[in-house]
């Protein structure tokens, strides 16, 4: 299991480098100058170039992003263009609201996701895996802003049962902070979880087809054991994949969720600081969505190459 993992971490360092790269760059090409920005509208040519100096931006970008690398990779993130606050601190602040949104939805996901593969992938009657393939469809088809609104609408306003808007800690009241949190965590994990259910219910019809489960009933094997015992356990590699590559796109999708019930956390970071040019926070927060999204990814071939041991003999 260590040479797996060796064998996977050069091509980690260089994912990492590429993507710094490009989030330096893509700040840059936007529209706009950040010295403009933050010395206003209405300054003088002087007042932003003594601007843009202060801040190293009439420097060149090789040296800039130099610069920038050399802090990133001995923990100085640097400083803030708009708040003049480390990022590490705006990021320390708005991080956990994020981990506890990604986590619970990311749980929701998970439980609901092999939950519907299992129902539509199992011997039922034709009417029940018809309702799980349209169920699917239905939140596959219903992207999480539109999943955030209608729950903002019916569970918020229609019946207010639950906060429409805003954020309690879990850590400072975790009964509150759960009832905020639900509709957040419902609205961004729903698609993914149709999408994971897709996958674990393709593989599971596709695994009856095979020759050890024919056997299997040959042996005196009930359905459910059928299922439980070989069908599910084949597919459970499908399901780790499946939930690996949705764990990803988590955060991507929290960006939009949290601008819909106004949680305050690195999505909501993201918006402000792309809207004000604060390179920095955006560069950062470009590295450590990416840098994340790679370590799931290893740690999700490690676990499948924990449960099937060809993936191992295959990278050795």
């Amino acid at each position: 299991m260590l040479t797996f993992l060796l064998r996977r971490l050069p091509s980690l360092v260089v994912v990492l480098l590429a993507s710094s790269a490009i989030a330096f760059l893509l700040p840059r090409l936007a529209p706009g100058d950040a010295a403009t920005t933050i010395a206003g509208p209405d300054a003088a040519p002087e007042a932003v170039d003594a601007v843009r100096h202060s801040l190293g931006l009439d420097q060149s970008l090789p040296s800039q992003y130099l610069h920038w690398l050399g802090g990133v990779l001995t923990g100085d993130l640097g400083t803030s263009f708009t708040t003049g606050r480390p990022v590490a601190e705006l990021l320390t602040d708005r991080a956990a609201s994020t981990i506890e949104l990604a986590g619970a939805a990311a749980l929701l996901m998970t439980v609901l996701g092999i939950g519907l593969g299992v129902l539509g992938g199992a011997r039922r009657s034709r009417p029940v895996r018809a309702a799980v393939d349209a169920f699917s469809s239905a939140l596959l088809a219903a992207p999480p802003f539109l999943t955030g609104l209608l729950l903002v609408l019916a569970l918020g306003i229609a019946l207010p049962v639950l906060p429409a808007s805003g954020e309690v800690s879990l850590l400072d009241d975790p009964v509150i902070g759960a009832q905020y949190l639900i509709m957040p965590a419902v609205a961004l994990a729903l698609p993914q979880a149709a999408a994971i259910g897709r996958l674990v219910q393709t593989e599971m019809r596709r695994s009856r087809g095979e020759e050890f489960v024919d056997l299997a009933r040959a042996k005196g094997l009930s359905p459910a054991q059928v299922t439980r015992r070989h069908v599910l356990r084949t597919s459970l590699g499908t399901a780790v994949v499946a939930i690996g590559l949705r764990l990803g796109e988590l955060l991507a999708g929290a960006i939009v969720v949290e601008a819909v019930f106004a949680r305050n956390g690195l999505g909501s970071l993201a918006v402000a600081s792309m809207q004000s040019r604060d390179y920095l926070v955006v560069q950062v927060l470009v590295l450590l969505a990416v840098a994340v999204a790679a370590v799931i990814q290893i740690l999700t071939e490690l676990v499948l190459a924990w449960l099937d041991p060809r993936v191992r003999l295959g990278a050795s």
